[in-house]
């Protein structure tokens, strides 16, 4: 396994976009074509192919936030997905390792957070390997806030 993450050009984008989630979990996250939508509104967020070789395996998303409300500012991976083909050979887990590593060297000492959709038991115990825990929040949709004290 040779992961490695690169910004979502107009070179894998189409790659991207045929990205998809397994049968059951169309629930859990939200497309890339929404994502991707969402990216070019907030510049923000940063979209990222999840990359194994030459070959696009999966995608994720993240972004620093500052607002009034939340003054020291707010580091989120919002989304992450490995595509149904290559689900259950370890893409997730190393992918949220190198996210993690990716993530803690351009934000240093920055807690992470995440949300999760109930009833996403994989994501939610695999988030919690890595020592994300419940904070009690919920997300402006509704999902369920962990976060990763640094």
């Amino acid at each position: 396994m040779n992961l490695h993450f690169e910004p979502i050009t107009r070179q894998n984008r189409l790659e991207a976009l045929r990205l998809e989630v397994g049968e059951g979990q169309e629930n859990f996250i939200e497309p890339v074509s929404q994502c991707l939508s969402e990216a070019r509104r907030n510049l923000v967020w940063k979209p990222v192919a999840i990359c194994d070789g030459n070959r696009v395996v999966g995608f994720a998303m993240y972004g620093y936030f500052w607002w009034e409300y939340f003054p020291y500012g707010r580091l989120w991976l919002d989304r992450l997905m490995i595509d149904a083909a290559f689900q259950g050979r370890g893409y997730g887990k190393a992918a949220l390792a190198g996210l993690l590593k990716l993530l803690t060297g351009r934000y240093p000492n920055k807690d992470i957070y995440l949300s999760v959709f109930k009833g996403n038991d994989v994501a939610a115990g695999l988030y919690k390997e890595f020592g994300f825990r419940f904070n009690g929040e919920k997300d402006i949709h509704g999902e369920d806030v962990m976060v990763m004290r640094m």
